[in-house]
Order: structure tokens, then sequence, then C-alpha cells
């Protein structure tokens, strides 16, 4: 019984192909490319742009921007051919059981909730901050133990400081009603996501097309500001430095790859939704910065939790801002939707090979989904949501995320040279070079992350891997076939 046992391709196609007792495929091209621009498009945009200028590149952070980009997209490469050899839920989790074996794929399975679940509850947290400043529009004020964690400071936007609550109720509300929405099934969810979708995408591109023409040029002397003589302190350090802020902008696009066995045509579709969906992002992503910090001062968005909305008021369309906020918290809410989705397949896909009990793989006999999964992510997410700050969640997240890539490269070369002979209908290009690029690109990404962040990887996969080796292994489908 090794640990180090990859499941056969021949098995995780036959795994796909049983639609009629599985997940229900009902997601087009179309609807995978809604589903990344849902994912990506979010919290990173309308939050961490404005601290990534402030603090690091000034207004270079539209280079930041790309840099990160490129690092995501030799992944979102290594991702597309993958998924479009094995169209099964599960992502980089699945890639890796056929590739490095059963010990890896459970690693990259526990990282996944880190991306995934921790995803969900810390934009969650920041829905109910933007929910609050609606809120507060229309003179509605919630009791302020009702609405931070107990170990977190909160300014509202009156001046008023709460030093710690109870509980971040309009969080858990969220994370519930979206876990309740995909429970009742895919198709579902995916209407609603392209609704949101469209919504949020149409804002952005208000933003820049109206702020275009209220840009001061001189808001970008100088483009890349003087390093201060620390590291990621402005200059090309600070580039750099931004680029890793950024990255969690990008968090989602992987979120594709999850929902392969509900695709109506996945090798096809797959590829298109991962590279669609971050070609698309990129663009506006870069635009969005570039007039952001050309309508006020980087300087000016230090600490502002709220930078497109600050830049916005410069344009003087008092009357778009409650749009704004609307628009936002549309885009938070598709973001949670599809990080929920993707956390539930990925349990799902781990329940079937048996290293998690069977309560997670359980198909409702109506609306097939893993209804299960769902409810235990809608507790274990919402108390996250509710009780822990968002800063703390934040940094897990990242580290997380850019440990799946790294492994999703390094599968693709693997299976390159142990496989090259299987069907595949998306081929990343140039390999060795853009699977080692992206490799490389994440491992320095990861290094410019706090030690915080480290340190939190480091315990939670300590915690999996005793998981793993208690239940895990004993109850492997692939090393006891006789269970």
């Amino acid at each position: 019984m090794s640990i180090w046992k990859t499941k056969p391709l021949s098995v995780l196609l036959g795994e796909a192909s049983e639609s009629e007792k599985g997940l229900k495929r009902t997601l087009s091209s179309r609807s995978l490319v809604a589903l990344g621009v849902g994912a990506i498009i979010g919290a990173g945009l309308f939050s961490l742009t404005g601290i990534a200028a402030a603090d690091h590149a000034g207004p270079a952070v539209t280079i930041s921007f790309i840099l990160a980009a490129i690092g995501c997209a030799f992944a979102g490469l290594c991702y597309a051919e993958f998924a479009s050899m094995i169209p099964v839920a599960g992502s980089a989790y699945t890639y890796s059981y056929a590739t490095m074996g059963e010990f890896m794929a459970w690693i990259i399975g526990w990282d996944l909730v880190l991306e995934y679940a921790l995803g969900a509850a810390t934009v969650g947290v920041s829905w109910s901050r933007y929910l609050l400043e609606l809120l507060a529009k229309f003179n509605i004020h919630l009791p302020p133990q009702l609405i931070c964690s107990p170990w977190e400071t909160l300014t509202l936007s009156n001046g008023t400081v709460i030093e710690g609550g109870i509980i971040n109720l309009p969080a858990i509300f969220i994370v519930s009603l979206l876990s309740l929405l995909l429970i009742k099934g895919t198709k579902e969810s995916a209407s609603l996501n392209n609704f949101l979708v469209v919504l949020k995408v149409a804002v952005v591109i208000i933003f820049i097309v109206l702020g275009w023409k209220f840009i001061d040029p001189t808001n970008y002397v100088p483009y890349i500001p003087e390093n201060t003589g620390v590291f990621g302190k402005f200059g090309w350090s600070g580039i750099a430095a931004g680029a890793g802020t950024v990255f969690f902008a990008f968090i989602g696009f992987d979120a594709v790859s999850t929902a392969a066995q509900e695709a109506k045509n996945p090798q096809k579709g797959m590829p298109i939704g991962i590279l669609g969906s971050l070609v698309i992002c990129t663009i506006l992503y870069v635009l969005f910065s570039h007039v952001m910090t050309g309508l006020v001062p980087y300087y000016k968005f230090a600490g502002d939790a709220k930078p497109a909305a600050t830049a916005f008021a410069v344009t003087g369309y008092d009357f778009l801002q409650t749009g704004l906020i609307i628009a936002i918290l549309a885009g938070y809410t598709s973001v949670i939707l599809v990080m929920l989705m993707g956390q539930s397949r990925v349990f799902y896909t781990m329940s079937k090979d048996g290293l998690l009990p069977p309560f997670f793989s359980e198909v409702h006999a109506k609306f097939r989904t893993p209804w299960k999964t769902n409810l235990f992510f809608l507790v274990f997410v919402s108390l996250f949501a509710g009780l822990v700050p968002v800063s703390d969640l934040g940094h897990m997240v990242s580290i997380g995320t850019l440990l799946a890539f790294v492994l999703v490269c390094i599968g693709v070369m693997v299976m390159r040279h142990k496989m090259p002979d299987a069907p595949r209908a998306f081929r990343t290009p140039l390999v060795p070079f853009v699977p080692v690029a992206g490799i490389l690109i994440c491992l320095a990404l990861m290094y410019a992350l706090p030690n915080e962040s480290w340190a939190r990887l480091v315990i939670w996969m300590a915690l999996g891997i005793i998981i793993y080796f208690v239940y895990g292994k004993k109850n492997s489908k692939l090393n006891n076939p006789e269970k």
C-alpha cells in the first residue's frame, strides 16, 4: 500500500463518463468563462489595488497586475491541458492524483481548502463592509456587536470605532444564502452568477470610461516612485511586492477546472473557460488600475478599504456612488458563490476516492448536487467569516493558491514524461519552458509573502497530514480496492 500510487488516467476518464449517477452536465463554454470572471473580479480589484499602489508600486501598480497575470498565465496554460485531458471535478487535486500520487493529491486537496473555503470567508467579510456602507446611505445601522468579529477594530463611515464585536452577522448571512443556492443546483447557481458577472463587468467598464476623461496626468509622475531603501517599498522591488499583493485579485480562474464534471463539452470548454476568463480580467484590471491611480494620487489610498469609491468621487458623479457599491456587492457575491462551489467539488472528489468520509460525496436525489458537503461548508466558512479578522484570513489564501499552481505546473511535465501519447484536446505550448516559468514566478511570489503566511501554511499542512494517515490512507479506494 503505497502513498505514492497514482490514479490511472483510464479510471479518471471512467469516472467522468458516469454522468447519470454523478454531477449533472449543464455548463456551456460561455458559462465557464462567466464562472471564471465571476471568481476573479471581486475583492482583489475593488480593495487591494489601492493598497498595492499606496504601499508598494505607486501608479506602476498596472505593471504589478501584468506581472501577476504572467505568472497566472503560465499556470493557466498547464491547468488547461489537464482540464482537457481529465474532465473530472477536483481541479489540482485530481491532476496531482494522476501524476504525483495519492499523498501529494491529498496535500493539494487539503491546500485548496485555504484557497476556496477561506477565500470565500475573506470575501464574505469584505462583502459585509460594503453592505454597511450601502445601508448607511439609507440611514440604516446594524447593532455594533453584530457587524465585526471579537478580535478586530472596525471604523464606520461616520467615524464610529468599534473595538471588537460578537460576530459578523452579515458575512454569515451571505455565506449561508449562497450555500443554500448551491444545494438547489449548479444550473441555477450559474444563472445567478452570469447575471452578477454582467452587472459588475458593466460597472468596471463604466468606471473606466467615465473616469478616463478626469485623469490628471500629474498623478502619474513619477510612474515608478523611487525606492525608499526598503525592499518592496516602491521601485522595481515595489512592483514585485505589489504583484504579490494583487495576486489575490487573480485567485479564482482555476475554480473553472473544479466544474469540469459539470461541463457540457469539457475538452473544449475547459481551456476556453480558464484562459478566456484570465485574458478578459487582465485587460480590465490594467485599465481599471490605470484610471484609478490617474484620478487620485496613489499615496492617498493608504489604509483605504474602498479605493474604488474614493477615486470615483473625483468624477462628480455622486448619483452613481450607490450604484458602484451595489455593483461591488454583486461582484463579491459571485466570487463567494464560485469559491464555495469549487470547494464543495474538491471535497466531493476526495470523498469519492475514500480519502474523506462518504458523507462528502452524497449527491441529492433531486438536485444532483453534493448537498451535505455544501451544508458542511456553510457552517465551516460561516464560522471563519463571522469570527476571524479579514487580515488573518487573506494572508492564508494567496500562499495556498500559489502552492497549488506550482504543483499543477510540475504535474504537466510529469504527465508529458509518463504518458506522452495520451489524448490532449489542448496542449500547453513550449514545455518545459512554460511550466518551469510558472513554477519560478509562483515560488518568487510565495517568497515575498509575510512570514506569518508560511507559519500558518505549515500548521495547516501538518494538521492535514495527520488526518491523511489517521483516516485517508486506511480508507483510500485506490490503495484498498476491497473497500
